[in-house]
């Protein structure tokens, strides 16, 4: 079940793309990838199953997890009469994550303030509800589309964790409170529950065992962070743990998995918590959400938010001077029409330098196909020269001028580990 909310928003309040100041994005090329990209869920799944199963793996569906026990040399998994061996065990299985609970992954955080409700209903009088969101004194409701609701009922979550079957009489009685309206629903088609509870397990990894996306952190759907944040994981972890199995992985790259990837889940935790506070039915949250408001229609307001939410100020920490060091490497378009995205899909580390170099080149080499030596000249090239950038797509060494070849033999060795081809003494 898909639901659009145009425009992007924090709590219900929009900000608008007229307000953003791009400019403030100095890394953000105007031809990149739009912010926004609507796709069902059915469909981006079935991409990625597509590229696992083109890139080898097995994808093995219907099977659910009953046990798992690891040693120190891998890790064995229990379905029911089955069992299956492997080196790690990354739990990918959503809120209610079986490997989180039977690994005894702590999973710390704050319980909920609302049901949420998202239905596909058929209404007999729809001019009753108001267009677009509305916070009344019982909560909120949205008509994204025709026949499209989104509830928030500010019951402390009582309904969803009672995990009572959700009938047409109980989204009618829900709307009709929230609204204060007498509107009748005549059809129910498809409903489902969530709630703001905001949870993150303290500890990404247990020994062979790991967790991303919602099993490592829940938090309410508003603003969809949710998927940005899991798929962010996947492709952290992704290429480290390739790393790790191939053991060509540099000491600690694992653990950095938690280093960079956890504060960012604590902070779309909060961005969460934030918003319902601003969104609760009573006196003091409308104050704040009214002065939120005025702030998110002025410029800098707008792009602050816009940055958050659609990730462009995300940065990891990575030390280093040059300031797009940490961050994704922008989407930069060569002469030729080619673009940096598509040259990445192989999912190898880079080094980048526009005007070539031999000694950079013959760096790289020493990594055979683990790192590729892109050159040429691109359209925009934003004042920079040559960069590194990681398997994920985030720059580890970059320079505007000639690189310094000892930082990014340092560089190289951090993120990469000792080379393929031995140096000559």
């Amino acid at each position: 079940m898909t639901f659009h909310e145009h425009p992007p928003h924090f709590a219900g309040i929009p900000f608008h793309s007229g307000n953003i100041d791009n400019a403030r994005w100095a890394y953000r090329l105007a031809s990149s990838t739009d912010a926004i990209v609507l796709s069902e869920m059915q469909e981006l799944e079935a991409v990625l199953a597509r590229r696992a199963e083109a890139s080898g793996a097995e994808i093995k569906r219907g099977r659910p997890l009953t046990d798992f026990h690891q040693t120190a040399d891998g890790v064995t998994v229990e379905s029911g009469n089955e069992s299956f061996q492997g080196k790690w065990l990354v739990g990918c299985d959503g809120s209610r994550s079986v490997v989180r609970k039977f690994g005894g992954f702590e999973f710390a955080g704050t319980e909920p303030e609302f049901t949420g409700y998202s239905a596909h209903v058929d209404i007999v009088d729809p001019d009753k509800l108001n267009p677009g969101r509305n916070l009344t004194s019982q909560g909120m409701y949205l008509q994204s589309q025709p026949g499209f609701l989104v509830l928030q009922d500010f019951d402390g979550g009582t309904f969803h964790n009672a995990e009572q079957p959700i009938t047409l009489e109980q989204v009618q009685t829900v709307l009709r409170r929230i609204s204060n309206t007498d509107v009748t629903l005549s059809g129910l088609h498809i409903a489902t529950t969530w709630t703001d509870r905001a949870r993150q397990a303290t500890a990404y990894r247990k020994g062979r065992v790991l967790l991303a996306g919602d099993a490592a952190h829940i938090h309410a759907p508003l603003g969809g962070q949710g998927l940005n944040l899991g798929l962010g994981d996947a492709m952290n972890l992704g290429w480290k743990l390739a790393d790790t199995i191939h053991e060509t992985a540099p000491e600690g790259l694992l653990d950095s998995y938690q280093t960079e990837r956890h504060p960012l889940g604590a902070q779309v935790l909060d961005w969460s918590r934030a918003q319902v506070l601003i969104m609760r039915p009573e006196p003091n949250a409308r104050a704040l959400n009214a002065i939120l408001r005025d702030l998110m229609e002025t410029r800098d307001g707008a792009t602050y938010f816009a940055g958050r939410v659609w990730g462009v100020n995300t940065r990891y920490d990575f030390g280093g001077d040059h300031p797009l060091i940490g961050r994704s490497i922008p989407n930069f378009e060569f002469t030729d029409g080619t673009t940096l995205g598509e040259i990445m899909r192989d999912g190898r580390g880079m080094m980048l330098h526009f005007n070539g170099n031999d000694s950079m080149e013959a760096l790289a080499s020493e990594y055979g196909d683990r790192i590729k030596f892109i050159s040429g000249r691109a359209k925009e090239q934003l004042g920079l020269n040559s960069a590194l950038v990681r398997p994920d797509g985030f720059v580890a060494r970059a320079s505007d001028g000639e690189p310094d070849e000892s930082s990014v033999k340092a560089a190289l060795r951090r993120w990469f580990g000792a080379c393929a081809v031995p140096e000559t003494p």
